[in-house]
């Protein structure tokens, strides 16, 4: 599975960014996959509901199917072989974009707002592959940058890191 991370402290605009990099990419043609990770605890089922009577039974996986959408719940493995577990269901994609997940293997471009006054992670992290600003990034940051308002250039930084043909 092909994937870059899109990481950056919070409520620097990773989720913002996430959905334009995807829709951008979409629209070059590249079947593009999603992954949301999340550091937080969260309850992705309604407590009571069938489904969710099925996972706490024990099912694992445990699955809710509808006329148009489907929902696969199972415990997480470990955070080291998720993306392994999970290949088979992007094996059509072109890449994956997976928003957060910094302690990951692979390569991530940051999301920084210097309003935000908070320093960048590229400051003490090798795997960023770009900065993601608008701003004039921090002395020492050693990652290039990519303007923020730049969503080709965006784009064409992931398209080049993953080593994508045009328009797979």
């Amino acid at each position: 599975m092909k994937r870059i991370h899109i990481v950056g402290r919070r409520n620097h605009g990773k989720t913002t960014l996430t959905v334009e990099l995807v829709r951008a990419l979409t629209e070059k043609g590249y079947k593009v996959g999603t992954l949301k990770h999340s550091s937080h605890h969260h309850i992705l089922d309604t407590p009571g509901k069938d489904s969710y009577r099925h996972r706490e039974a024990g099912g694992n996986p445990a699955c809710i199917v509808t006329p148009d959408i489907t929902g696969v719940f199972f415990r997480t493995p470990t955070q080291s072989d998720i993306y392994e577990k999970l290949a088979p269901l992007y094996e059509d994609c072109d890449l994956v974009v997976v928003e957060g997940n910094i302690d990951s293997v692979g390569p991530k471009l940051e999301v920084w707002r210097e309003e935000r006054g908070t320093p960048a992670l590229a400051l003490e992290r090798k795997d960023i592959v770009a900065i993601v600003t608008d701003d004039t990034p921090p002395e020492g940051v050693k990652a290039p940058q990519v303007p923020r308002q730049d969503l080709a250039a965006i784009a064409e930084k992931v398209v080049d890191v993953l080593g994508l043909s045009e328009g797979s």
